[in-house]
């Protein structure tokens, strides 16, 4: 005779928490896990954004230096150039005309002194009128008298075409990239300009615009020349359209426009030659692209430059 006998339970109540302990534990150990990783790629993250700023600091901070380092050659010019003119003026207040002959009469004399009197008067006015310029304005009267190569703005130029002029036979029309919005047009007398189109050049930019045989000519491309020929100027390698072309000696900035009245190109072109190893000079300084080279002539050395 059987008897009905309740079945065995499946699990121990004890196993059971033990095991939802071993789940709690190992849910807690997997949250760590997941927090450990965001903070390390978050820290990852930060490290590299540091990194950015500190450059993008370092950056700054040698921009600013150069600036400053501008602003104080240009003061020290312009200082100079105050302290020259403050010098020369007293020397020419200090030096008396020649004395004239002893007058014959006492009319004469008196005459004579009435004369040196108005002079006298128009001077001190002169001189107070003078004095109320400001002394910037005879640093600028300076330099307008004395032009240097400073006052050229030449940058470094890619031809994109050549094409002939319309009414001229010997004239040809480039199109060159300086690094601006867009491009510009240049009108010159080059043989064989197809054979350019691609090459680097050096440009005079800051000339007036001006039309040549009907049209406009936005810059003036550099050439060296000798009795027979004719070439353009080439830049450094690894010089880009737009860099600038510097002077050592001559650390000014360039004017925004030239004044053709003021004829600075054709007073500074003297100056302008070649060297012996074909290096493109002024007064014997070369045409420098900062950090990149020299500018030369491909094949004409001891030549002139225009």
């Amino acid at each position: 005779m059987s008897h009905n006998r309740p079945p065995a339970s499946i699990s121990d109540p004890q196993d059971e928490e033990k095991m939802m302990e071993i789940f709690t534990q190992q849910l807690l150990f997997l949250k760590e896990k997941a927090m450990l990783q965001a903070s390390v790629r978050e820290e990852k993250k930060l490290l590299v954004e540091n990194a950015k700023l500190k450059k993008d600091i370092d950056d700054l901070k040698k921009n600013l230096q150069e600036t400053q380092k501008r602003k104080a050659v240009k003061l020290h010019q312009e200082r100079v150039l105050t302290a020259s003119i403050a010098s020369k003026t007293a020397l020419l207040g200090d030096t008396a005309p020649p004395s004239e002959t002893a007058p014959s009469s006492r009319s004469e004399t008196s005459a004579t002194h009435s004369r040196h009197e108005g002079r006298r008067r128009r001077d001190r006015r002169g001189a107070g009128a003078d004095a109320a310029l400001p002394k910037t304005s005879e640093c600028v009267l300076m330099r307008e008298q004395k032009p240097d190569v400073s006052r050229l703005d030449l940058r470094v130029a890619r031809i994109l075409d050549v094409r002939k002029h319309p009414d001229s036979a010997s004239l040809y029309i480039q199109e060159v990239e300086l690094g601006e919005p867009a491009p510009r047009t240049v009108v010159s007398g080059l043989t064989d300009p197809e054979q350019l189109v691609g090459c680097l050049v050096v440009l005079l930019c800051n000339v007036r615009p001006v039309k040549v045989r009907g049209v406009q000519s936005q810059a003036r491309l550099l050439c060296a020349v000798s009795q027979d020929r004719m070439e353009p100027l080439t830049p450094p390698t690894g010089a880009q359209p737009g860099d600038r072309v510097t002077f050592q000696s001559f650390p000014g900035e360039p004017e925004k426009e030239l004044n053709p009245k003021q004829r600075i190109w054709e007073r500074l072109l003297p100056d302008l030659c070649t060297d012996a190893k074909g290096v493109a000079t002024y007064k014997g300084v070369a045409f420098e692209v900062r950090g990149k080279g020299l500018c030369r002539a491909p094949s004409i050395s001891n030549g002139g430059i225009k």
